[in-house]
């Protein structure tokens, strides 16, 4: 293999104009023997630009990614996929760590992926000798081997940090050669500060986390390893951090190696004592762990000095802190523990958890700069700097659950704050963020239950016509907390409802305005009395609520949008066209938004307005008048997330198409039927079961139209015949089953004759094959019953005429005789759908677990009950008036398959006996047949 051919090649896939000649080229090559090797030599060479080095290590990761594993031919190929050829991997493995060791970061980061890959793949089995190759490097005294072979032993640890003990033998095995290896390097490595001896002691901190994450492995670290290796931990938490990292920019202090390797020391920590020092909270075989953990160090790690720098005003990193407070909280459950955070719990609570849920510099700065990133970061749990409040809030509300000093201290302090006239308000702000916080204990405490409204009538309310936008916004997140209180002066509730209502439409500030609405969202939802007071108002807030949703795109204001249209149905019929066209824009501006493609946030966002929509829409089905409105509005929308295509949204648009097809179907509507079956071509299996609700409304709710142009029958047919014929899943296929049933049934005497071939073909062809489920074996029949129900002599002349490889025996035979098998699934033991009644349940049940909304769905088809009986009533009735013809039907059933035909039929006669009774008669029959079984004995449990 020519490197040089290979460089040129890397080389012009940097350039753009020689870009797709280059890739071509390489295209050509990397099949050839001795190409990926080649790609390592150029990786590793320093004569080699960087650039190009880079473009080798991205292309040898991409084909270690892909062609490395051993790859059988799919079922019906003859040709092997490629492979990597082994004398290429074993040059691979020789040289790999050696990479690693010596490349840049940049590089060294492709070359661990590939690693990793090749571990998976090929350790133990192929590849022992990795063991001996990182030994070979920790063990030397040259410390520039050192990091590249953690580098390599970690991608070895990381293989098995999830797998269950009973699988981690290799890794322990080679474990108990580098575990004390690490630890005696970073005892040596501790005193040295330095960045390169610190980036070391990072990564033996990872590998040592990924051991123990998910497992302890405890035949590796016994009571004398652990004390050692904590004695580590302790002493890289305690250790200082150099003061010139100060001078570092505050945002990037984090990525500094010195705070990395204290974020790892606690990860640890908390780590063993969440998941094995707890007594009470682990499985058997860490019980004598539990025990010694926490008596030996809990107590001890508590003392961390962090919190006491975090007290002074010292620098401390957004995760440290964190962990930290992670650590405490879970001190709080053990009595060892608490008995020595109790003299010290009221100065942590108030000098670093207090501080922590005040207004900080850089809230004001945030909010100043970028009120709607102040909104994203408030919302979002995890973002980094949320973190120390969100930690230091949870610790909080622990301490005061659980231990009964801290209530009663804390509240007494925050109250000294809020009476204080001159206090600090940033310290208001943290008094009522503490308060909100503990809302939901004080609410279950009588003693500060029957104090509440009076603190936020003297304390809350004032707050909310306060000059500081931060202190009207938390005044309106505490009434959102506190709004399941149950009120006893009528006007504070009023008070409150209008106070917000003034700050969603009124207030200039956007925070202000995200935290009212979800206040009054709150408020109406949880005091009927308020309901009453925003109804009047409901259009103006409507629109503000949108306004905002528009401007801010928090996703948690279309869960209040929904929730008010629900509260608030009659008054929003109003305006339901005007808030569907708004929501459409602003669903248009997510997803046409440069940032939504890398952006979560915007997804959840577009899932929430399709929410909303569909939410309109079923409050709005009884208005035929605005459905109408509102079906090209959400056209405009099914269209664009079709257009994209944005699969992820397919299931809300089918929910949206359901919803406009349920009373009437536009001709917009049955074009729409032909542009899904485009996109079902594509893909087809994974959204079947969610287009069917729309379809089964295009069978029913428009048949006439559905069988004015062939080309619509023809599309849901093919539809349900290539679930049926391809490997789509019994669960789709059921309901592909189904919907042929209710075509046939829905169009009796309309004229589809030509069809009913089609249908018993497509569903019985499927039973030759393997069926696990008694529900799609049983769906597939009820099409041929229904079919018979059409047409006794067109169904027999079709099962005549039908040949299946499969199966020797005659078609008719083998339905008859599977019919028979299978008289318990129609008869109520499984499936229930012998009346009408258990039909219903049985399918909305089935259903259900999709999400779909079944109110409409097909499953309560009037026809569903006559269904099990109706073949041996016919075949009965066959038997008196063409004897040989019921010979020809029976010939293929047993003694027992006849005796139950006639059994059958006894139970039909009287059932049609019952029905002519009337009313009471059919209930009284209904009740009686509850307790017995398939043809009439008793039932057995289970059944």
């Amino acid at each position: 293999m020519d490197p040089n051919r290979i460089i040129q090649a890397l080389k012009g896939t940097i350039d753009p104009n020689l870009r797709i000649a280059a890739e071509n080229e390489l295209n050509q090559s990397y099949k050839i023997i001795n190409f990926a090797p080649t790609l390592l030599q150029i990786i590793v060479s320093e004569q080699v630009e960087f650039p190009v080095r880079q473009a080798a290590a991205i292309y040898l990761k991409n084909m270690v990614s892909q062609y490395w594993q051993d790859r059988e031919p799919s079922l019906g190929e003859v040709v092997f996929p490629f492979n990597i050829h082994e004398n290429d991997r074993t040059q691979i493995r020789d040289n790999i760590v050696e990479g690693i060791i010596q490349c840049p970061e940049s590089i060294r980061a492709q070359l661990t992926v590939c690693l990793r890959a090749i571990i998976k793949h090929d350790f133990p089995g192929r590849w022992t000798a990795i063991v001996d190759k990182i030994g070979l490097y920790l063990q030397s005294q040259s410390s520039g081997s050192w990091y590249g072979s953690l580098l390599a032993l970690y991608q070895l640890v990381k293989t098995y940090e999830y797998k269950k003990a009973e699988e981690r033998d290799p890794l322990l095995a080679a474990m108990q050669i580098f575990l004390p290896r690490i630890q005696q390097l970073i005892t040596q490595l501790l005193p040295d500060g330095t960045i390169f001896s610190v980036l070391i002691q990072k990564q033996i901190l990872k590998i040592f986390h990924a051991l123990v994450q998910y497992s302890l492995p405890l035949q590796l670290i016994n009571n004398t390893v652990i004390t050692q290796w904590m004695e580590i931990l302790r002493a890289v938490m305690d250790r200082d951090v150099p003061p010139e990292t100060l001078e570092v920019d505050e945002d990037d202090r984090p990525d500094l190696v010195w705070w990395k390797s204290k974020k790892w020391a606690l990860h640890i920590i908390t780590r063993l004592f969440e998941r094995y020092g707890s007594p009470g909270n682990v499985t058997k075989e860490y019980f004598e762990f539990a025990d010694f953990f926490l008596k030996t160090y809990a107590v001890g790690i508590q003392q961390v000095r962090v919190l006491d720098q975090h007290r002074q005003k010292q620098y401390v990193t957004p995760h440290v802190l964190q962990k930290s407070l992670n650590y405490l909280n879970q001190g709080l459950s053990h009595s060892v523990t608490w008995k020595h955070m109790k003299p010290h719990m009221q100065t942590i609570s108030q000098e670093v958890i207090f501080p922590l849920m005040c207004y900080k510099d850089e809230d004001e700065k945030l909010w100043q700069e970028d009120p709607y990133e102040y909104i994203r970061m408030k919302f979002n749990v995890y973002d980094d700097h949320a973190l120390p409040a969100t930690a230091a809030q949870s610790l909080l509300c622990k301490a005061a659950r659980k231990r009964k000093e801290v209530l009663p201290q804390m509240m007494e302090f925050c109250h000294q704050i809020m009476m204080e006239p001159s206090a600090d308000p940033r310290r208001k702000d943290g008094a009522l963020h503490v308060i909100g916080s503990l809302a939901e204990l004080l609410l279950k405490k009588r003693v500060y239950r029957e104090q509440m409204e009076l603190m936020l009538q003297n304390y809350v309310f004032p707050l909310l016509n306060s000059p500081l936008g931060y202190l009207r916004a938390r005044s309106c997140w505490v009434l959102h907390s506190f709004s399941p209180l149950r009120f006893h002066n009528e006007l504070v509730l009023r008070n409150a409802v209008e106070l917000v209502k003034q700050g969603l439409i009124a207030d200039k500030e956007m925070p202000v305005k995200v935290e009212a609405a979800i206040a009054l969202q709150t408020l109406v939802s949880n005091q009927e009395q308020a309901k009453v007071y925003i109804r009047p108002y409901i259009r103006p807030v409507m629109q503000e609520l949108l306004h905002v949703i528009k401007e801010t795109e928090n996703d948690d204001l279309t869960n209040v949008i929904q929730k008010m249209i629900c509260e608030y149905n009659q008054e929003v019929a109003v305006i339901a066209v005007d808030m569907t066209q708004n929501l459409a824009e602003i669903f248009t501006k997510v997803l046409q938004s440069e940032e939504y493609e890398e952006s979560e946030d915007k997804t959840v966002m577009a899932l929430g307005i399709l929410s909303t929509i569909d939410t309109i829409l079923t409050v709005m089905e009884d208005h035929k008048e605005i459905t109408q409105q509102l079906e090209g509005i959400c056209l405009q929308v099914i269209g664009l997330v079709l257009q994209k295509p944005i699969i992820e949204f397919y299931e809300e648009i089918l929910s949206l198409a359901f919803g406009l097809t349920c009373q009437t179907i536009s001709p917009q509507m049955w074009q729409l039927l032909v542009v899904l079956y485009g996109v079902f071509q594509h893909d087809c299996f994974d959204y079947f079961t969610d287009m069917m609700p729309l379809l089964h409304n295009y069978v029913t709710v428009d048949t006439d139209t559905l069988l004015s142009n062939p080309k619509y029958l023809e599309v849901i047919y093919t539809m349900c015949k290539k679930v049926l014929t391809s490997d789509a899943g019994e669960d789709a296929e059921c309901h592909a089953a189904k919907l042929l049933e209710v075509i046939v049934l829905q169009c009796r005497g309309r004229g589809i004759d030509q069809c009913i071939p089609l249908f018993v073909e497509a569903v019985l062809e499927r039973l030759t094959r393997g069926v696990k489920s008694s529900e799609l074996r049983t769906m597939c029949l009820q099409v041929a019953i229904a079919a018979l129900y059409y047409n006794p002599a067109l169904l027999i002349h079709t099962l005549d005429s039908m040949h299946f490889p499969h199966t020797p025996q005659p078609i008719t035979a083998h339905f008859i005789n599977q019919w028979m098998n299978d008289t318990e699934f129609f008869l109520g033991k499984q499936l229930h759908i012998y009346t009408h009644k258990r039909t219903h349940s049985y399918l909305c049940a089935h259903t259900q677990k999709k999400g779909i909304r079944m109110h409409a769905y097909m499953y309560a088809h009037t026809h569903a009950g006559i269904f099990p009986l109706l073949c041996p009533v016919c075949t009965i009735g066959v038997q008196n008036t063409d004897q040989p013809w019921y010979q020809s039907l029976t010939t293929p059933l047993s003694d027992d398959q006849k005796k139950q035909l006639q059994e059958i039929y006894s139970l039909s006669q009287q059932r049609r006996s019952t029905a002519a009774k009337g009313p009471m008669g059919r209930e009284a029959n209904w009740e009686r047949e509850e307790g017995q079984g398939p043809v009439g004995g008793k039932r057995t449990e289970g059944q």
